[in-house]
């Protein structure tokens, strides 16, 4: 029975090619496309580039991830993050600044735009918190793992939700994570991966998203149809309930993804939305296409799915599955170019591609899983770790009007330090001994170039650990020491210290 079912629906292959040639261009994706370029419509819309041409930083703790945001020129200056490690409630803190508006409970990318958040090295693992995307824009997120995000019980985080994006939210790619629950909301849990009040163009590619009550939705409500050209591809959803997605409204692109146990129902379209539902594979599932719980219709153009042991239950009601022989009730133009891998080989190729710390893989359309051509990855431009001068006190040898040795510790570029004249210092100091290898001298916007000749010295003992010429990060011996001062020897114009950045390592 299963191979005759996915022989008839092979024949909508026919369609597709025909879709093809009248218009929808299938085109092979260029081999850099999981390392550097959005697919769907994450494309559209001037396209999503995230914090390509800014500085590189690396995190390893979600205060850090806060910090880099914030210690930027602007709030839509560019950056990439290269997140490692484990991030949780523990190392994760509200981090002020002019060009951040973050929270404690949460990664918080707010009021921001041209931002990267990548893990590298040996992973990155969001552990109960969840990263949340509101009024913002251009935005890629990629290589790191979501887990147990909870709405209630301990400890709780971003509504429950995995990743979400809502108020104005554009250009967001979403690109070979893994997200997963341990239950649905009587459990805590709520979304993998939810859009609401007017988010738009967004991608969802090569990611994993299991062990859930709820996949994700577009729209908060019937009244919410604010979201819309949004793309999933290459996804396997495993052990989930429903909302693979839930579409309100909204136009949607899916194709080539794996569906495995989903059991109350999948790809919910309603209240309008449109659906191209394009070589996927429902495997061991019930009713995963219709419009459930509303009696708001939804719509879809299918072809070349495959359904593989996929129980179908009446329409009664607000109970309206598209099968057991699912057809087309709309056609949904696509404006960008895609390739298809067949339907039959989607357990295959999703399963070597999709998720984090899978090297990035990408099909190339043929059902063959390529590896990219390695890129460099970029040195980080800033030192990772915890910036060890929050917190800490300042002093120095005197500061010009209207200036404050604490703003070179606030983490907020919009403030600084200058010395009453041409030279000075200005000093980080510790209650007790703290191990340091590097500072960062920040300066700041309109004053850039103006720190000519330096010394650092160790206070406690008068020791010159380093000295040169020019701001920036600044790398000498472990040391360990109570107080750290920074020496202008020679400017010109007037310095104005913003931030005076000191790390262990």
């Amino acid at each position: 029975m299963r191979r005759t079912v996915a022989l008839r629906l092979y024949a909508g292959l026919a369609t597709m090619a025909l879709a093809a040639a009248t218009g929808v261009v299938l085109s092979m994706p260029e081999a850099s496309a999981a390392p550097g370029g959005a697919t769907g419509y994450a494309t559209q819309n001037g396209g999503t580039t995230g914090g390509e041409g800014g500085q590189t930083v690396r995190a390893t703790t979600g205060t850090a991830i806060h910090q880099a945001l914030c210690n930027r020129a602007g709030s839509s200056t560019p950056i990439t993050i290269q997140v490692e490690g484990t991030i949780n409630h523990g190392n994760t803190s509200k981090v002020s600044g002019g060009s951040c508006n973050t929270a404690d409970d949460r990664i918080e990318l707010k009021q921001i735009s041209n931002v990267t958040i990548v893990g590298v090295g040996s992973g990155a693992v969001f552990d109960q918190l969840g990263i949340h995307i509101r009024e913002a824009s251009n935005i890629i997120i990629q290589n790191v793992t979501v887990k147990n995000v909870k709405k209630s019980g301990s400890p709780t985080s971003n509504g429950g939700d995995a990743i979400g994006m809502e108020s104005g939210v554009r250009n967001v790619w979403v690109d070979h994570v893994t997200l997963e629950a341990s239950g649905g909301e009587s459990e805590g849990f709520d979304g993998l991966f939810d859009m609401k009040d007017d988010t738009k163009y967004v991608t969802l590619s090569y990611s994993i998203l299991r062990n859930s009550g709820r996949g994700g939705l577009v729209g908060s409500s019937e009244s919410d149809l604010s979201n819309s050209f949004i793309t999933y591809h290459h996804n396997l959803y495993q052990n989930i309930d429903s909302r693979t997605p839930l579409l309100r409204g909204g136009t949607a692109h899916i194709y080539n993804n794996h569906y495995v146990g989903i059991s109350k129902s999948g790809i919910n379209s309603r209240a309008g939305a449109r659906a191209k539902v394009d070589n996927n594979y429902f495997e061991d599932s019930k009713d995963v296409l219709g419009t459930f719980y509303t009696d708001a219709a939804g719509y879809w153009q299918v072809s070349g799915n495959i359904f593989d042991n996929v129980t179908w239950s009446s329409r009664s009601g607000d109970n309206n599955p598209a099968g057991p022989d699912p057809q087309s009730n709309t056609t949904v133009g696509i404006p960008y170019s895609y390739s298809l891998d067949r339907a039959d080989c989607v357990p295959s190729v999703v399963s070597q591609t999709a998720g984090a710390s899978k090297g990035l893989k990408v099909s190339d359309g043929s059902c063959s899983p390529q590896t990219p051509a390695p890129t460099p990855t970029p040195t980080p431009t800033q030192p990772g770790g915890t910036n060890l001068s929050i917190g800490a006190g300042s002093d120095g040898s005197g500061k010009a009007d209207g200036t404050s040795y604490g703003n070179v510790r606030d983490g907020d570029m919009s403030t600084y330090w200058s010395p009453s004249g041409s030279t000075g210092s200005v000093s980080i100091k510790w209650g007790s001994a703290t191990t340091v290898s590097k500072i960062n001298i920040r300066e700041a916007a309109g004053s850039e170039g103006s720190i000519k000749s330096w010394r650092v010295v160790n206070h406690d003992t008068g020791a010159v650990l380093t000295s040169g010429s020019g701001a920036g990060v600044i790398t000498f011996p472990q040391t360990s020491l109570r107080k750290i001062t920074f020496e202008i020897t020679g400017s010109s114009g007037t310095p104005r210290v913003a931030e005076y950045e000191t790390y262990a390592g």
